[in-house]
C-alpha cells in the first residue's frame, strides 16, 4: 500500500504523468483543488485533453457562466475557460489524456496567433 498526501502534490494534481504523484498515469491527470472565495484562474485552452471539472462545494464562474455545488463542466479540446471561485470552493478535475505543455493561457494563444507567418 501507498500512502501520499495532498500537501505533497503540486497544486492539487496527484494522478498524472508528472511527479510528484500519487499515482504516475499517461492515461488522466486528476485533482483535488481548493480555493478561496475571489481566487482566478486565467483564461486558457488545452489542445490535447479534455477537462472535467466537478464543483464538490461553493460557487464558482466559468466563462460567465455561474455554478454550483453537484455540477459537472466537461470542456472539449480547444474550448477555453477561465476560472473565478465566487466564495470558497472544493472541486475535482479531471483531464484526459495527461499530456505534459497542454495548457495554453489565452494571452499566448493570441500572442501565437499574431506571429504565425511574420517570420
Amino acid at each position: 500500500m501507498k500512502v501520499c498526501r495532498l500537501d505533497e502534490m503540486i497544486g492539487g494534481w496527484f494522478v498524472g504523468d508528472f511527479s510528484p504523484a500519487a499515482h504516475r498515469s499517461a492515461t488522466c491527470e486528476v485533482a483535488y483543488k481548493q480555493y478561496r472565495a475571489g481566487e482566478r484562474e486565467d483564461a486558457h485552452v488545452h489542445k490535447v485533453a479534455t477537462e472535467i471539472t466537478a464543483i464538490v462545494s461553493g460557487r464558482v464562474r466559468m466563462n460567465g457562466v455561474e455554478y454550483t455545488a453537484g455540477d459537472i463542466i466537461v470542456l472539449a479540446p480547444g474550448e477555453p475557460t477561465d476560472f473565478e471561485a465566487l466564495e470558497d470552493t472544493s472541486n475535482v478535475v479531471v483531464k484526459l489524456p495527461s499530456v505534459k505543455g497542454d495548457k495554453y493561457t489565452m494571452a499566448a494563444e493570441q500572442h501565437t496567433a499574431n506571429t504565425e507567418g511574420t517570420s
